[in-house]
């Protein structure tokens, strides 16, 4: 953002520090405006015919921005992918910690992503695999959505399930 001696337009269009509109002046006139009242004068539309200027304090204009900008970045939930790792020939026991951590994570609001690993000849049977993931997202129903369906890549076979959106 162009401030005083910063901005190249010889007309601007002026607004004061109270919100009212000066008019027309040239550029070195909004500048003696602003001295005498202790201000900035700042560009805030430099397309606009003639650009328009507005006489503030820039500096404590900058701080309020930044604050604004830092309780964004506050509110801003960051969405981590968690990994299930299953396998194939996966018993009852081991399936149910494995989705109970999956239940754990998605309540979080974290993105799982379920792996199948096929080992040897275990690849000829991917259909037990996928059973096992159609299996997980069943299971995961109620509080998440699938993102993408199973699906191998190499010798793996994934399977993305996103949590469902809080209604608010």
């Amino acid at each position: 953002m162009k401030v005083n001696d910063g901005i190249r337009a010889r007309e601007v269009r002026l607004i004061d520090s109270n919100g009212e509109q000066l008019g027309v002046k040239s550029k070195n006139e909004a500048l003696d405006l602003a001295e005498n009242a202790e201000l900035d004068l700042v560009l805030v539309a430099p397309n606009a015919k003639p650009p328009v200027c507005r006489i503030m304090d820039y500096g404590k204009y900058r701080f309020e921005q930044q604050k604004k900008e830092k309780e964004a970045r506050k509110k801003q939930k960051t969405i981590d992918v968690k990994e299930v790792r299953l396998s194939p020939s996966i018993e009852e026991h081991d399936f149910n910690t494995k989705l109970k951590n999956a239940r754990k994570f998605l309540s979080k609001g974290d993105k799982v992503k379920a792996a199948i690993r096929f080992r040897g000849r275990m690849i000829t049977h991917s259909d037990i695999g996928k059973e096992v993931l159609d299996r997980m997202a069943k299971e995961c129903e109620d509080i998440a959505t699938i993102e993408t369906k199973p699906k191998m890549e190499g010798r793996s076979m994934f399977l993305m399930l996103a949590p469902k959106p809080e209604k608010e």
